[in-house]
């Protein structure tokens, strides 16, 4: 079998090339290349060394994935004949996906792969910046990045960033994270006599004079956490600071018992943002339900039980297990197909007969949730009316006897009674697939509001209350609803 050897041109001109692979490219026949676009090749042509460059192969595809995928498959084609000698820009395993190809075809027993070396761009990049690996740094393909994988406490080289677009498409991911101003610095031809070194503002990125094959766009550490906002690490490390030693001493005495409540009145809070559809209010109600999370999480660490990485780990393995339709080979045609796999998924996780149906349906914070929750786990098992008439019937029953109790049963009889009548009442919402917890909430919101209007009118009038009869009250309270009509 023939041998492709693999050989890297280094990161800059033919100064930097190391004399042993300049004594191969110069006794080599036919050297193929990814592009000509490199100031070593540029220097070697002099010397009347003949390259094959794949540059026509670029102008094929509108993306670079294709681009890589023809060239290794043309090279394996060419080594079923021939030996062959392939020069890559750089070091071959740094940021050549190429190389990444026919080290695949390789493992796979299509060709005999043989790589040398070569000079990769990171070490006149560090020397260029002048930063130590040591303090940690990521290496991100300007191509095909994206803001989750960006570390902002790390030194970041992002390559390929070649053209004005290409800038362009970076620069905006970056802006997903950084501040607009963000300085970032933008490094062509490292190590070489044409080195160039420039930083501006991240909005400028796209915007600098030279850009090619040779540019890497370097991104410092953030310095502080206000230069970190949108980082998930930053609220971990305000909580852990909150909850320190020379934290905040109401933070500090917090437990899971004592901010059970502000879970709950957050929670609804962001409801009241999502019925009034305001997107502003509803990212900041979300970061305060957020906020509660970490809190939980980091008591949690505090106390030595649990911390937030198990609590990600558990969330996203359930996700995961209950989703095969998606993350493996179940079939789920609809929504409907999906609930049913999802139930029979966390009634295996739990054993059938280790526990009752309903536990873990009961909610201490919410009667109407509990009551939801215990009907629709029942139907789970087919306990339930086939239709939605049959309940409507069942509440006409409930409320007969209700105000049978209320003309002639004592007291718990009534409370009983009262207690079907909801009961019910929370059956026909949960057929109608309304939430009996949210409609709650929706009424009780929509009362304080026009009562708020109905008070407004009675200070208005420099009286009080005992001033005006029902029926004025009631007016003010019409008022009031055919202003949110806007009749």
């Amino acid at each position: 079998m023939n041998e492709l050897t693999v050989i890297g041109l280094g990161a800059s001109d033919l100064e930097q090339l190391p004399y042993g692979v300049y004594k191969k490219l110069k006794a080599a026949k036919k050297i193929y290349v990814r592009t000509l676009e490199h100031p070593v090749i540029q220097d070697l042509t002099t010397e009347d060394i003949q390259f094959h460059s794949f540059d026509g192969v670029y102008e094929k595809y509108d993306t670079f994935q294709p681009v890589y995928e023809e060239i290794a498959a043309c090279l394996i084609e060419v080594a079923q004949q021939e030996s062959v000698l392939y020069a890559v820009p750089g070091h071959p395993l740094v940021a050549e996906q190429t190389v990444q190809h026919l080290i695949e075809a390789a493992r796979n027993g299509e060709i005999k792969l043989k790589i040398e070396g070569g000079q990769s761009f990171l070490d006149p990049i560090f020397t260029a910046l002048k930063i130590d690996p040591i303090e940690g740094f990521q290496l991100l393909d300007g191509t095909s990045m994206s803001m989750d994988e960006l570390n902002m406490r790390q030194h970041t080289l992002i390559a390929q960033v070649y053209d004005e677009f290409s800038a362009s498409e970076v620069k905006l991911t970056l802006m997903e994270k950084y501040r607009d101003d963000y300085p970032v610095t933008i490094v062509t031809a490292a190590g070489s006599s044409q080195e160039k070194i420039v930083t501006v503002p991240l909005y400028e990125l796209d915007q600098v004079a030279e850009l090619n094959n040779l540019t890497t766009v370097y991104v410092p550490p953030v310095a502080s956490d206000e230069d970190a906002l949108r980082d998930w690490t930053t609220l971990r490390r305000i909580i852990a600071v909150l909850r320190g030693p020379d934290g905040c001493p109401w933070d500090r005495k917090q437990t899971h018992e004592s901010l059970k409540k502000y879970l709950i009145e957050e929670t609804h809070e962001f409801l009241a943002a999502v019925d009034a559809e305001d997107d502003f209010a509803m990212v900041e109600e979300l970061g305060d339900v957020l906020l509660q999370v970490f809190l939980h999480a980091q008591i949690g660490e505090d106390n030595g039980y649990f911390n937030l990485e198990e609590v990600l780990a558990s969330v996203s393995e359930k996700m995961i297990r209950r989703h095969p339709h998606v993350f493996s080979d179940v079939a789920a045609e609809d929504a409907d197909a999906v609930i049913a796999n999802w139930e029979a998924i966390k009634r295996q996780e739990k054993g059938e007969q280790l526990e009752p149906l309903l536990a873990g349906e009961h909610r201490a914070e919410s009667s109407l949730q509990t009551s939801y929750n215990y009907q629709k786990k029942a139907a789970t098992v087919g306990f339930d009316w086939p239709n939605a008439e049959d309940v409507w019937a069942k509440f006409e029953e409930e409320w007969q006897e209700f105000r049978q109790e209320i003309t002639e049963g004592s007291a718990a009889a009534q409370l009983d009674e009262f207690g079907d009548v909801l009961f019910t009442l929370v059956n026909i919402a949960r057929f109608y697939k309304i939430s009996p917890e949210e409609a709650m909430i929706h009424a009780n919101e929509k009362f304080a509001r026009r009562f708020g209007y109905v008070e407004q009118r009675v200070k208005m009038s420099g009286q009080g209350f005992t001033a005006f009869t029902l029926e004025q009250l009631d007016a003010f309270w019409n008022e009031a609803k055919k202003q949110e009509k806007g009749e």
